[in-house]
């Protein structure tokens, strides 16, 4: 989309924010693209409302007897020329409001709204201000907690152990960082049945080791406990 028309204001916004980082419409000099643009005119745009257009449309009125002497094509339309036209490439000037960004651009934004422009103290201030709050944030941010799922086998003492009772035993002890899960009931032998159950655990709080300490405290239904398997979540 190069420029429209210089007479409504969306038109004269779209050159006056072109004009803002350049002197001239294409390059470093003035060209026929220049004249072509300047030619839409009727008169100077208002200065108030469009200061960089007014500059611009100021300065090429200086050249205008030596127009038809200017470089470029003059077959071209004042529409040729503008954002995202042809011609940007001639003039590698940040694009003004409202055109595209590219990814390239994109990239290079900075975050916290500094520009290449040099920084008074306050705003100097205020960046700062802002990275170590971003920062802060950043390192207050809390990592998902270390988490295993477990397979625990507890043994009983003979086929008389009541297995109801050792499985509410176990499932009794409530620990931080501890959920119980599924369980089932696994044949050994000669009538003989383990508790295999389910559970998760957080690693940093619950001990595997003192877990199983404390469910074979119960010596009147386990006789043993073991790890069966150990996978990370």
């Amino acid at each position: 989309m190069g420029f429209t028309d210089f007479v409504s204001d969306a038109g004269l916004t779209l050159l006056n924010n072109w004009a803002k980082t350049r002197s001239y419409i294409v390059g470093y000099a003035p060209t026929q693209a220049d004249v072509k643009c300047f030619q839409q005119f009727e008169s100077a745009p208002d200065a108030s409302k469009f200061p960089y257009a007014a500059r611009w449309y100021k300065h090429i009125a200086t050249f205008e007897s030596e127009f038809s002497s200017l470089p470029g094509d003059p077959s071209k339309a004042h529409t040729a020329y503008g954002p995202e036209s042809s011609e940007l490439a001639s003039h590698p000037a940040s694009a003004p409001a409202g055109s595209e960004i590219t990814q390239e651009e994109e990239e290079d934004v900075d975050l916290f709204g500094s520009d290449d422009e040099e920084e008074d103290a306050e705003a100097a201030r205020v960046r700062e201000e802002r990275l170590a709050e971003y920062k802060k944030k950043k390192e207050g941010k809390s990592k998902p907690a270390a988490k295993s799922i477990v397979t625990m086998d507890v043994k009983p003492w003979d086929d008389e152990t009541s297995m109801k009772e050792l499985e509410e035993g176990v499932r009794k002890i409530e620990k931080d960082g501890l959920v119980w899960g599924a369980s089932k009931l696994v044949p050994l032998g000669f009538g003989i049945k383990k508790l295999q159950i389910n559970l998760v655990v957080e690693d940093e709080k619950i001990s595997l080791d003192e877990l199983q300490a404390e469910i074979e405290e119960d010596e009147d239904h386990v006789q043993s406990t073991d790890i069966a398997a150990m996978q990370k979540l």
